[in-house]
């Protein structure tokens, strides 16, 4: 593997493509946001007028979208990448678009005689730029044998979670349920403390070195206290879809998610009330501004 497309340049794509150049990658790059290709000309890359001129002559294809809509347009829509690789080139999804809609990727790229690896990441924007990420992977092992040195460019930890497409999504369901559940619970837990006359920073910096410390305490609590909001780390709407991703996922075997359940609402109110492009430690302010005092007695 040595050139690569690469599409989808947003908070988390930028970081990554540039540790890919970093890493000696050629790398052929499009993104909807032609200012977002701008700082990657600099470092080497190429830039292209579409995902299918991105990916001529690509010994693989990575894709950082937003959502499975996305990421079929890119691969099959017009002037998708699909039609410009050659039979056996791997495509790599890292974004988080949930099992099924991999797997039924999996069967259109599996018609045009190409590979699918499912492998989304973890680890947020400051992780990127350091290429300190988790990938979780699924996918053929020879198939995540060979891309291996494109993953270890961008992962810290890369670990291959199964042998289908569809097995990485699955687990990085497992880590948004976690994350999305506890990004909230910092929000209600701060809120509170200040509801009850107490200094929020005083109580963060207590109860973090003990047993209810957590990175999401730690991280996202932080821009809490500071109301760091815009611009945005990772937009609170992305929770929005990763936790309807949670749950879609959940119905689909039968598996009640009540937190999960309970999570989801808090961030769609929170969207609804304006924040799902600022910063999702911004759900905060559902607590302070669209809850309101408890109604029970």
């Amino acid at each position: 593997m040595q050139n690569l497309a690469f599409v989808g340049l947003g908070a988390m794509g930028a970081p990554m493509a540039q540790s890919l150049l970093s890493a000696g990658f050629g790398l052929n790059v499009f993104d909807v946001r032609e200012e977002n290709t701008r700082p990657l000309v600099d470092l080497g890359a190429t830039v292209a007028r579409s995902p299918r001129e991105a990916s001529e002559d690509a010994d693989a294809l990575v894709l950082m979208v937003v959502n499975a809509e996305q990421t079929g347009a890119a691969l099959f829509g017009e002037n998708g990448a699909a039609e410009a690789l050659a039979p056996g080139t791997p495509v790599v999804v890292m974004s988080t678009v949930g099992p099924e809609p991999i797997r039924a990727l999996d069967g259109r790229l599996s018609e045009r005689r190409l590979r699918l690896l499912d492998a989304p990441v973890s680890g947020g924007v400051a992780r990127a730029e350091r290429g300190d990420l988790l990938i979780m992977a699924g996918g053929p092992e020879d198939l995540f044998a060979g891309l291996r040195s494109v993953l270890d460019a961008v992962g810290s930890t890369v670990v291959h979670c199964g042998p289908s497409a569809g097995d990485g999504q699955s687990v990085k369901l497992v880590n948004q349920l976690l994350c999305g559940v506890h990004i909230a619970a910092a929000g209600e837990a701060l809120a509170y403390a200040e509801a009850l006359g107490l200094d929020p920073e005083s109580v963060h910096e207590t109860i973090r070195h003990g047993a209810a410390g957590s990175f999401m305490l730690e991280d996202r609590g932080r821009r809490m206290l500071d109301r760091r909001f815009l611009p945005p780390r990772s937009a609170l709407d992305i929770f929005v879809k990763d936790m309807g991703l949670v749950r879609e996922a959940a119905a689909e075997r039968g598996f009640a998610t009540p937190l999960s359940d309970a999570a989801h609402r808090l961030y769609e109110t929170g969207s609804s009330m304006g924040f799902g492009g600022e910063d999702d430690s911004g759900i905060l302010r559902v607590f302070e501004e669209g809850m309101g005092p408890s109604q029970e007695t």
